[in-house]
């Protein structure tokens, strides 16, 4: 299970971004081309796992929209996207992104008190942005069902269990300044 996944991690390029050691995949950058093979896989596995008991499917700009656009087609459940630009739109929450690397806003529409959603994202490598996402939906009086993340890198899904938060994952990668050199299925039941 996630063969063209963990096939396609291990053959990723890599660059340095500061320190940091970035690798440079379809699911994560949109780079070289997303096949619809890869995102039927991940997509496919997220509904044999996930409580998709939900009103919104919940993702965050821009990689996680090809996940969530292919979850939205197969589940019959509408996708709400964080957006980097704000719309001022009435109840918008303004979101404050911190990464490894970046600092940004984004802008959450769409969500109303009681909507049951689950949060699909790309990766979590700090979890800043997944964590300003929930907390974000907390703002807004949304019921959070389930958090489904593809890639694991990095202490982020700790740092967000430390607050209270429930995510799960499908792969765990380890990156070298060459390389991806690891790329393990998660342990917390996604991967599996």
């Amino acid at each position: 299970m996630l063969e063209r996944l963990t096939k396609s991690l291990l053959e990723a390029p890599i660059f340095k971004r500061g320190e940091y050691n970035y690798f440079i995949h379809p699911i994560t950058d949109g780079v070289p081309e997303v096949r619809p093979e890869l995102i039927r896989e991940i997509t496919g596995h997220i509904v044999r796992i996930a409580d998709l008991e939900v009103d919104k499917i919940v993702t965050v700009e821009a990689m996680g929209i090809p996940i969530g656009i292919g979850l939205s087609i197969i589940c019959d459940v509408p996708l709400v996207i964080i957006r980097k630009r704000k719309y001022g739109l009435p109840g918008e929450i303004e979101v404050s992104q911190v990464t490894g690397y970046s600092k940004s806003q984004l802008f959450l529409n769409g969500i109303n008190k009681g909507d049951r959603v689950i949060v699909v994202d790309d990766v979590v490598s700090t979890g800043g942005t997944l964590l300003a996402v929930l907390q974000s939906l907390k703002v807004a009086g949304a019921i959070v069902k389930d958090v489904v993340v593809v890639i694991k890198r990095g202490d982020g899904a700790d740092r967000l269990k430390a607050e209270g938060y429930s995510i799960k994952t499908m792969v765990d990668v380890e990156v070298s300044e060459s390389r991806v050199t690891s790329v393990k299925r998660s342990e917390n039941g996604l991967g599996k």
